[in-house]
């Protein structure tokens, strides 16, 4: 049995799950429209005295080797990406200066340290890990055939959480992975299938190039790409009608009372794009945790208040940003989104009327799960997910994102997400202040 620290951090994740199943759909709606008691609940799992990890990477992986394999690839200059082979190729942490540098990805040392695994879910963290999707529906691969949609019948998958990846190259610069596997549905199908997942760190000049933007001098900067590429294996097509999978790449990162998430997205009139933000996952996002500016969304990632966001594809672009504005670290995950896909999985918890409308791009900021209980955390999440994979025998699907962490000079940050994203780091600033 998990014991301490540990175990507390699998109750309230467990309790957020239960929250997650209520509050959507009718329950959703029906605590919209009470919003004044609503607004008055949420100010009570807000935490007074949020903490900032200012954890060096050295240390976090010297901490994380006691535990696992570790493979570390670095750049030349002095960014440096740490991965775990026994979790899946997981991107567990990275800095951009070194092994004193600052840490970016969150680590649940709790669960680590307590030496046990759990039969629902392992949360090791880790700033990029490699999951498919749906999550819930008639095409669930974390509900068992024909169960209810309750915690009891939840499971991630073995192979997303406790299985190795094998390696089959590994090089300086990048290591790729492969693994044959099978999973059954919520309805009945079974997929068979290959994953190979590269993970490179970047030079400095091609992590740039991506953004469109000039090299600077004056910033410290890690950079990483991953390569996700997912086989169907089987006789048969997968299809809607039998359920159909995605690749989706979530990530933890440590909080901080000043970060903010920046999510760009298409302008246009809900009759003909649909709503600009999903904000209800876990009751509607209070106005004074989410803006909606000139073609961005902002959105606090403070750790003190659980709440998430998601765009779909008829609104979001191709990338998702975090600003921490008193320490001056800006992170961009960039992520290949088909121009014609408008197919997403949909994860919501029941059967759906449309199991192909889900989001593309998602942001969650860790808080109590209920009133004066503790965070998972606290941390946050920026995720992507590829289009629903419609697959013949024999074909691929391939879901590519760059994470790139800056550091440095407000100036030159500036120029950055000017030219990114469309608004200076000033307001992003101001988005929240009082």
């Amino acid at each position: 049995m998990v014991k301490g620290k540990a175990a507390l951090f699998i109750t309230n994740y467990l309790k957020l799950k239960i929250l997650n199943l209520l509050l959507v759909g009718s329950v959703a709606h029906f605590i919209v429209s009470c919003s004044n008691s609503s607004e008055q609940l949420n100010e009570k799992q807000e935490i007074e005295e949020p903490l900032e990890s200012t954890i060096n990477f050295q240390d976090e992986v010297e901490f994380l080797r006691r535990y696992t394999n570790i493979i570390v690839l670095e750049s030349p200059n002095k960014g440096m990406v740490a991965i775990s082979e026994a979790l899946q190729g997981r991107v567990m942490t990275s800095t951009a200066s070194g092994d004193e540098g600052r840490s970016y990805g969150w680590i649940n040392r709790e669960l680590f340290e307590s030496g046990d695994t759990l039969d629902h879910i392992n949360a090791f963290g880790g700033e990029e890990r490699f999951w498919l999707g749906p999550e819930g529906g008639q095409f669930s691969i974390f509900h068992g055939k024909g169960g209810t949609f309750e915690l009891d019948n939840w499971y991630v998958p073995r192979l997303l959480d406790l299985e190795p990846f094998e390696i089959a190259i590994q090089t300086e610069s990048k290591v790729v992975f492969t693994k044959s596997a099978s999973l059954g549905n919520y309805s009945g199908t079974r997929f068979k299938f290959d994953i190979e997942r590269t993970v490179e760190i970047l030079d400095e000049q091609v992590a740039y190039e991506s953004l469109g933007v000039k090299p600077y001098q004056g910033l410290k900067q890690v950079a990483y790409q991953t390569t996700n590429i997912l086989t169907n294996k089987g006789k048969y097509a997968w299809e809607k009608q039998t359920g159909l999978l995605s690749i989706w790449l979530l990530g933890m990162f440590n909080h901080s009372p000043y970060t903010v998430v920046v999510v760009p997205f298409y302008q246009g009139e809900e009759d003909e794009l649909g709503p600009i933000v999903n904000d209800t996952y876990f009751g509607k996002v209070p106005s004074d945790r989410l803006k909606i500016g000139n073609g961005v969304i902002y959105f606090k990632a403070d750790g003190k208040y659980r709440s998430k966001i998601g765009l779909s594809p008829m609104r979001a672009k191709n990338v998702i940003c975090s600003y921490d504005y008193k320490n001056q670290i800006l992170t961009i995950v960039k992520y290949s989104k088909p121009k014609e896909a408008t197919d997403y999985v949909n994860s919501l918890w029941e059967i759906q009327k449309e199991p192909f409308q889900g989001d593309v791009v998602n942001s969650y900021n860790d808080g109590p799960p209920e009133p004066g209980s503790k965070p998972l955390g606290p941390f946050y999440e920026l995720e992507s997910s590829s289009p629903a994979a419609a697959l013949k025998p024999g074909e691929s699907i391939k879901h590519i994102q760059q994470t790139l962490h800056l550091e440095g000079d407000k100036s030159l940050l500036n120029e950055i997400t000017t030219k990114v994203l469309g608004v200076s780091v000033a307001e992003i600033e101001e988005a929240f202040e009082e």
